[in-house]
């Protein structure tokens, strides 16, 4: 049976397959080789996955939007149950649902039926908790089986990254992988070279491996605790003095994986009961609004949007005014580099432990290889390439290295046929 990359991210999806010789994504949705991590259960209607996910949530459709279903791997939620529909289901049937979805699609595109699978996986699913990791991994291989897989490998994301950056090189050269994807942010460091590409085998060429728990949700988080849930109360005095407002309902909301907890009807008694306290209990109404209308993805996609925008511009707008007219907040890049600084600094930090692992020296990188979505930000960059100023910088195909490098070690593990 023919092989294929799989590349469940946080954020985004790909599947590829090989054609010729050469690695080629699937589209999988609308002419797209990438499909956004998310499913929409609809009531009374079957779940739809995807852009379209997106589109009935913003459409208002009555139903549940779920986004960054990779990030519960290897934590308690998975075990947990959720409410879907009129139903109860666990974190792990809707992963699996999501890539039986994905799977399916792909064979319809292609017709081909696939068996034999390298999946993507990040060098650590949880820091510092080898047993959690493991666990993530099994769960992982458990629910790539149960959806129709009888051989299933796993390769690091950088890894597979650094694969299909060598596709394109002509000599020998160290190179450092860093993938900033939307949970996590991973590096290798690796030799690579034309003739080493044809090697089955590439462990002695693996030189150093890390990672962190740090990807694009979480600035995403960090600029929605800053900028934006202060208009909904985060922050703000209660009436009794020196007290401030309870924070765990900012945080949960701010946090992509967690937002659908914040609809459960004990936590809008809860925060009716926290507003009779506040000192602006305006604040707290304009919570209660967001979660009685189910609209907390809206705020996280409206600030999603801002911080790609910052990407290119100096200033992003959020209107507000669905939930209060006139409300807006004007978001700078500097807002976004202050209330994010922290995480671009923890990043950075593991530039140093990936060349401590590999023995070498900043001097000794002749490349750096960037992919991922976050590697756009001008902050995060800086931290990855500012003690690597020799090195040439590489852009990979940010939403693509990875799957394609995935699609080659398949090739190379099952043949490209099976």
């Amino acid at each position: 049976m023919p092989s294929c990359g799989l590349d469940f991210g946080t954020s985004n999806t790909t599947f590829g397959h090989t054609v010729g010789n050469s690695p080629e994504l699937v589209h999988l949705e609308s002419g797209q080789s990438t499909i956004p991590s998310a499913i929409f259960y609809e009531r009374d209607a079957a779940a739809v996955i995807g852009r379209a996910a997106i589109a009935a949530y913003v459409d208002g459709r009555p139903g549940r939007l779920m986004r960054s279903l990779k990030s519960v791997l290897g934590t308690s939620l998975i075990d947990e149950t959720t409410a879907v529909g009129r139903e109860r289901s666990s974190f792990r049937d809707v992963i699996a649902y999501y890539l039986r979805a994905v799977k399916r699609r792909a064979e319809q595109a292609t017709g081909l039926e696939f068996r034999n699978v390298v999946h993507g996986r990040p060098v650590h699913f949880v820091d510092n908790a080898p047993d959690a990791d493991r666990k993530a991994e099994a769960t992982l291989r458990g629910i790539i089986r149960e959806i129709g897989f009888e051989n299933v490998a796993f390769q690091f994301e950088p890894i597979a990254a650094a694969l299909d950056y060598e596709r394109q090189i002509s000599s020998e050269q160290i190179a450092l992988i860093a993938d900033i994807g939307g949970g996590t942010s991973d590096f290798s460091i690796v030799r690579l070279s034309p003739d080493r590409h044809k090697k089955t085998e590439r462990e002695s060429d693996i030189l150093g491996n890390d990672g962190v728990r740090i990807g694009g949700t979480d600035f995403d988080r960090c600029l929605s605790l800053g900028a934006v849930m202060p208009l909904f109360g985060y922050g703000s005095a209660m009436k009794r003095a020196g007290l401030d407002a309870p924070s765990s309902y900012f945080h949960e909301l701010a946090t992509w994986s967690r937002i659908n907890r914040m609809y459960e009807s004990r936590v809008a008694s809860d925060i009716r009961g926290v507003r009779r306290d506040a000192g602006q209990p305006e604040l707290f109404d304009r919570l209660l609004r967001v979660l009685e209308e189910q609209r907390g993805h809206t705020l996280a996609m409206e600030v999603e949007d801002a911080k790609i925008a910052l990407s290119e511009r100096p200033r992003a707008d959020i209107s507000l005014s669905w939930v209060e007219p006139g409300l807006s907040v004007a978001i700078s890049r500097g807002d976004l580099v202050r209330h994010t600084k922290e995480l671009a600094v923890r990043i950075g930090q593991r530039i140093k432990i990936c060349l401590a692992q590999a023995r070498l020296s900043a001097e000794d990188i002749d490349a750096v290889f960037l992919t991922g979505g976050s590697v756009q930000l001008a902050h995060v960059r800086r931290a990855i390439v500012g003690s690597l100023s020799d090195a040439r910088i590489i852009e990979g195909d940010t939403f693509g290295a990875v799957g394609k490098g995935l699609t080659i070690e398949a090739a190379r593990r099952f043949g490209p046929a099976g």
